[in-house]
């Protein structure tokens, strides 16, 4: 499975050459542009970056080809300036029976996609890897493609970051939680520059339509995780005739999402919560092979996270964890069903290290921390200014894409309590996200591409959602589908976040798709390659 990060978004000058015609579909009225023949071609061949292909065998090193494209901040204000789009390129297997361009996005917001041509080869199946070109690409504002950066040094950010408490509860943590995110908007005014009010997916998928253009394709083909899953969704709206096969997987709900950013992360923290009870579940299902089954996993839950809301626990590291580090480190565990197993030992560790009078007698060995220690960050100790490393892409896209209509960060404290009463272990810390910084970001009057979402695309759109996805949960991708109206979802009974490359018959499915435009038949709910902990039975591979 995969785990898809974040990262970040700014700018740079000329204008994009190149004609426009005029496009797909309408959003109050106003036609999109897309580009025509006369779009000019990639530039493929340029210097790698230095890290792009590590990983990638000596004798594979020539199938890659790095690329960059010039695109306007502002696709309707050409005296704004321009940013360069990153590409990587794994050409075609088979040349001479190449169908086109598979491009890939990671999600996010601000995942940087071009390692996912290198990656792609191994989660896509033979067939696809042999027809299509697979292209990665940085969108603008993250990785290469003109970082968005809010800081310009890393001591700023992290001062500013070292405040914002994931999980606030006291006066004092929530008061410096918010002051912190103010404190990020006004960096972020002062120094992120013109493109932070063009970083949208709309920006993005116009962006993605000149580089459909500009590799030679007439039609769209693409496969998008997650925050990607936006991506794909927006671009069969806004170019359904420009679409012809669009895969998305890990979806999101594309109509809350950019109408109501809160109903959305209180959805979001929900969505966490149904996957935790079913971990807990599955782990006392298949008692001894998990390591925390002893007793009432869910009991044992909530009672360790009640514990270090009042004190932390000290881990055999001999380091601190508090609500704040473990809350995080499950809500990443749980991302992964492979990390299952590991998130199981950590938790009975730190349950025998609070209750150890109630604590059911175990051998373990060496004891040490498998997954929880994975969410502890550092504050940065050095001395001087450093340049700033980081960026700030997913609140720039967040921010802009998610309406928090009449929202007022004095409002956040109760609307955290409430979630906390439906969600106990992610509502406050989804509150504490988007919520409180969105309402303080600097961007202003965003260009958005809030609907009409149903689709008019030749091939109906392949919409793919997990049972127990925690961060997209599966209730999103059903919404999906019915918002897109032609769209075909294929089901999965699994864990984690996003599915392909992990489930052989939905990799079948989708590669006779992206291949014949097959669309895969209703109703189907596939069964993951590896169930997340020992004693489950192996999948169906059918």
């Amino acid at each position: 499975m995969r785990v898809f990060a974040l990262v970040g978004a700014l700018v740079a000058g000329t204008v994009l050459a190149g004609a426009t015609a005029a496009g797909a579909t309408e959003d109050g009225g106003k036609v999109f542009p897309a580009p025509v023949g006369a779009t000019p071609p990639v530039k493929w061949g340029i210097p790698c970056p230095a890290g792009t292909l590590n990983g990638v065998p000596a004798d594979k090193l020539k199938e890659y080809s790095c690329g960059s494209y010039r695109m306007p901040i502002d696709h309707d204000n050409a005296y704004l300036g321009t940013i360069d789009i990153g590409l990587l390129k794994h050409s075609a297997n088979t040349p001479d029976k190449k169908i086109g361009s598979l491009f890939l996005n990671p999600g996010g917001p601000g995942g940087a996609g071009r390692r996912m041509a290198i990656s792609g080869t191994r989660f896509l199946q033979p067939s696809v890897v042999d027809k299509f070109d697979l292209i990665g690409f940085d969108p603008r504002g993250v990785g290469i493609s003109n970082p968005l950066k809010c800081f310009t040094t890393q001591e700023d950010a992290d001062e500013v970051f070292g405040a914002q408490i994931a999980v606030p509860i006291t006066r004092a943590e929530i008061s410096g939680t918010l002051a912190a995110y103010r404190d990020y908007g006004q960096f972020c005014k002062n120094n992120a520059g013109a493109l932070l009010n063009h970083m949208s997916t709309k920006d993005v998928v116009r962006d993605l339509d000149v580089l459909r253009a500009a590799v030679g394709d007439q039609k769209l083909t693409y496969v998008g995780f997650s925050y990607g899953t936006l991506i794909g969704s927006t671009y069969a709206a806004m170019f359904p005739k420009q679409s012809r096969a669009i895969v998305i997987d890990g979806n999101v709900d594309p109509q809350l999402r950019t109408s109501d950013g809160v109903q959305y992360d209180r959805e979001r923290a929900t969505g966490f919560e149904i996957a935790l009870d079913a971990f807990l579940k599955r782990c006392q299902q298949v008692g001894k092979n998990c390591a925390f089954s002893a007793g009432q996993p869910r009991e044992k839950f909530d009672q360790l996270r009640t514990y270090l809301r009042s004190k932390p626990i000290t881990g055999p590291d001999g380091k601190p964890y508090d609500i704040n580090k473990f809350t995080n480190a499950v809500s990443g565990a749980l991302y992964d069903p492979a990390a299952f197993s590991g998130l199981a030992s950590d938790l009975q560790l730190f349950y025998n290290t609070a209750f150890p009078a109630g604590a059911q007698a175990q051998s373990m060995a060496a004891p040490e921390l498998k997954v929880l220690n994975s969410g502890a960050t550092g504050r940065h100790d050095g001395r001087g200014d450093s340049p700033y490393t980081g960026d700030d892409s997913y609140f720039g896209v967040n921010c802009l894409d998610k309406q928090f209509k009449g929202v007022k960060q004095e409002s956040v404290p109760a609307i955290a309590a409430k979630w906390e009463q439906e969600s106990p272990t992610f509502g406050r810390y989804q509150a504490f996200s988007d919520t409180a910084g969105c309402p303080v970001w600097p961007a202003k009057k965003p260009d958005v591409y809030r609907g009409p979402w149903r689709v008019e695309t030749d091939t109906p759109v392949l919409v793919i959602g997990n049972y127990y996805d925690p961060a997209t949960q599966y209730k999103f991708a059903q919404r999906m589908t019915t918002e897109l109206g032609n769209a075909r979802l294929l089901t999965v009974d699994a864990f984690g976040h996003c599915i392909l490359g992990d489930a052989l018959g939905v990799d079948k499915a989708t590669a006779e798709y992206l291949v014949d435009l097959k669309v895969p038949a209703a109703g189907q709910v596939f069964q993951p390659n590896v169930q997340p902990f020992p004693a489950a039975a192996a999948a169906d591979q059918s």
